[in-house]
């Protein structure tokens, strides 16, 4: 469906999502945020192939460093 607004009404979208198989086959870009910052940018094909720890770790699912994934985060509110 993504695909096909994006052909009909030319279109650009932004779809936030955890789920790698479906950002590789909707998206031109891929952005990753971690900690309020841009940490990468480019093309799906960039994104498999990425250096940086941060994406590889999210992008295959790893349990293991660099992403901090037991801190307890404190919740401004507003």
């Amino acid at each position: 469906m993504i695909i096909n607004l994006k052909e009909y009404l030319q279109i650009t979208s932004i779809a936030v999502t955890h789920d790698m198989k479906s950002a590789y086959k909707i998206a031109d870009r891929i952005m990753m945020l971690y900690e309020g910052k841009i940490i990468f940018s480019g093309t799906p094909e960039e994104t498999r192939d990425t250096k940086n720890e941060y994406v590889k770790q999210f992008v295959e699912g790893s349990s293991h460093s660099p992403i901090v994934t037991d801190r307890t985060f404190e919740i401004e509110r507003i």
